[in-house]
C-alpha cells in the first residue's frame, strides 16, 4: 500500500475531551435521517402511531444507550465497544461479523448521505435526478474520495471540524420546528391522528416505523467506539446518555409537527429530504431553501462522523488481529489511512449498486439499519451476560442494570423482527463473502480457520447469503 512507509512510527493516540466526545455521538445521529422523517413516518403511520413508535424506540435506544455506558464503566478493558464487545461475549468469529457488520453498516449509511445531497441538489438540477442518476453518483464518487484526503490529514482535526459543524447543523433544524409548531393547522393535525386509508393496523403502522428509527439512532454507540481516544473513561458513558436525549427530542418533534402542516399522504409523496417539502408548504421557497442548506452541512457533518467510526472498527479488529493485519496499520497522526480506504471503497460500491435499485435512499437508509442489529443485539446480550456476572467479572450492577440489558435485548430482537426477512437476507448476501477476511487474518497468525462452532456459523451465513441471491435472481424480493 501506498502509505506503508510511514506505518513503521508509533502512532500518537489523539485524547478527546467530554464535549467533543458528545459532538461525535450527536454528529453521527443527526445526519441524513432527520430530515426524511416526515416523509417516511407518513408512509408508514400517523400522529398515534408516529407517537407510539417514538416511545417504543426511544425507550428502546435509552436502553442500548444505558447498555453502552454501563460496559464502558464495567469493561474499560475493550475499545472499539459494539466489535469488542461482541468478541469478549461470544468469541472471535461472532466478533469478527460484528465487527465487519457495523462496518458494512457505516459505509453503507454513507451513501444515503450523498444520495440525499444530490436528490437536495437535483430540485435545481434535474439531471441529478433524486440522487441516482449517472451525473450524481459521478459526483457523488467526487466527495467520496475528497473526504478521504481531508480525513488523511488526523483524527483530532477532523473531530474538531465535526464539533464546529454539529452546532451549525442544529441551528436550522431547530428554526424547523419552531416554524411549524407557528404554522400547525390543529384542523390538519387531527385528520392525521389515526392515518391514512392506506394505513394499516396500529401494530403494522409501527412496526414499519421501526427501520427509520433504527436509523436515525444510529451513533448512538459513538463515543463508546471511539473510546481509546477519551481523556477519560467516564467521559464515555456520559457522553453517550447526554447526545442521545439531545436528538432524541429533536427527533420526535420534527415528525410530530410535520403532521400539522399538511395531509399525510401528501407528506409521504414529498421528495426527499421531505423536511424541506413541508417548510416549503408552510412558509414558501425560502422554507425549502433553508432546509436545503441546512441538510447539506448536516450531511456532510454526519459523514465525516460515521467515516471515523467506521475505520475505527476496522483498525481496532485489524490490531486486535481479527482483521488482516495490512488494515491496523496508522500513520504518524494516528490515521488508519488502509481501514479508511477500504471503507471509502466499499461505498463507492454501493454508491453504484444504488443506480440499479428502485429508491436508492430509502434502499441504502434500510440496509444500513439492518446491518447494525446482529452487531447492537450482541453487545446487548453480552451486557446481560456482565450484569450476571456470567462474563467472569463480579456482578455489581444489581437488578437494575440486568433489567436495563434484558430490555436492550428484546429491543433489538424486535427491531430483527420488524426489519422483516428481505433485509435479513441481503444483509446474509454482504456478511457471508466477509468472511475471507476472517480466513485471511488467521492464516496470517497460522491457526486453524474454523472451529466446529465458527464452522456452523459459516454454514448458516453462506445459507442465508444463498438463499438471498436466489430470492433476488427469482423477485421473490427487490432492492
Amino acid at each position: 500500500m501506498a502509505h506503508a512507509a510511514n506505518t513503521t512510527e508509533t502512532p500518537r493516540t489523539a485524547k478527546l475531551a467530554f464535549w467533543t466526545l458528545t459532538s461525535m455521538v450527536v454528529g453521527s445521529m443527526v445526519g441524513a435521517g432527520v430530515f426524511s422523517l416526515p416523509s417516511r413516518f407518513a408512509q408508514e403511520t400517523g400522529v398515534a402511531g408516529a407517537l407510539i413508535a417514538w416511545a417504543v424506540a426511544g425507550t428502546g435506544m435509552l436502553m442500548l444507550a444505558f447498555v453502552f455506558q454501563n460496559l464502558a464503566v464495567r469493561r474499560p478493558d475493550l475499545d472499539a465497544g459494539v466489535y469488542a464487545y461482541a468478541k469478549a461475549g461470544f468469541g472471535e468469529y461472532p466478533g469478527f461479523f460484528s465487527a465487519f457488520g457495523y462496518w458494512a453498516s457505516a459505509c453503507v449509511g454513507n451513501v444515503t448521505y450523498w444520495v440525499l445531497i444530490m436528490s437536495t441538489a437535483g430540485a435545481l438540477i434535474p439531471a441529478l435526478g433524486e440522487g441516482d442518476t449517472i451525473l450524481a453518483i459521478v459526483l457523488s464518487s467526487a466527495g467520496l474520495w475528497g473526504f478521504f484526503l481531508l480525513i488523511k490529514q488526523g483524527v483530532k482535526e477532523a473531530a474538531a471540524i465535526n464539533r464546529i459543524v454539529t452546532v451549525a447543523k442544529l441551528i436550522p433544524i431547530g428554526v424547523f420546528v419552531i416554524l411549524a409548531l407557528f404554522f400547525l393547522d390543529p384542523g390538519v393535525f387531527a385528520d392525521n391522528f389515526a392515518g391514512a386509508d392506506y394505513a394499516g393496523s396500529l401494530f403494522s403502522q409501527v412496526r414499519g416505523t421501526m427501520l427509520a428509527t433504527v436509523f436515525v439512532f444510529l451513533g448512538v454507540e459513538g463515543a463508546s467506539v471511539y473510546s481509546r481516544h477519551a481523556k477519560r473513561r467516564e467521559d464515555v458513558g456520559r457522553a453517550t446518555i447526554t447526545g442521545f436525549l439531545s436528538v432524541f427530542a429533536v427527533f420526535a418533534s420534527v415528525t410530530i409537527v410535520s403532521y400539522g402542516i399538511m395531509p399525510m399522504a401528501e407528506i409521504a409523496e414529498l421528495r426527499q429530504p421531505s423536511m424541506a417539502g413541508v417548510l416549503e408548504a408552510a412558509v414558501g421557497t425560502w422554507g425549502m431553501v433553508f432546509v436545503s442548506i441546512g441538510l447539506i452541512v448536516s450531511v456532510l457533518g454526519a459523514y465525516l462522523a460515521w467515516t471515523l467510526m467506521a475505520a475505527e472498527v476496522l483498525f481496532v479488529a485489524a490490531q486486535d488481529k481479527d482483521m488482516p493485519r495490512f488494515l491496523g496499520r496508522s500513520t504518524k497522526a494516528d490515521v488508519p489511512v488502509p481501514a479508511l480506504a477500504l471503507s471509502t471503497a466499499l461505498s463507492q460500491v454501493v454508491l453504484a449498486v444504488t443506480y440499479f435499485s428502485d429508491d436508492a435512499f430509502n434502499f441504502a437508509l434500510d440496509l444500513t439499519s439492518a446491518l447494525t442489529l446482529i452487531p447492537f443485539l450482541l453487545a446487548a446480550l453480552f451486557a446481560v451476560k456482565v450484569a450476571s456476572g456470567r462474563d467472569g467479572t463480579p456482578a455489581r450492577g444489581g437488578s437494575s442494570e440486568l433489567t436495563v440489558a434484558v430490555l436492550a435485548s428484546l429491543y433489538t430482537a424486535f427491531l430483527l423482527f420488524a426489519a422483516g426477512l428481505k433485509f435479513v437476507l441481503v444483509s446474509f448476501i454482504v456478511y457471508a463473502p466477509a468472511t475471507i477476511l476472517f480466513v485471511m487474518a488467521r492464516r496470517e497468525q497460522g491457526r486453524r480457520v474454523f472451529s466446529p462452532g465458527e464452522a456452523a456459523l459459516l454454514a448458516v451465513s453462506i445459507a442465508g447469503a444463498v438463499l438471498g441471491v436466489v430470492a433476488l435472481a427469482a423477485g421473490w424480493i427487490t432492492i
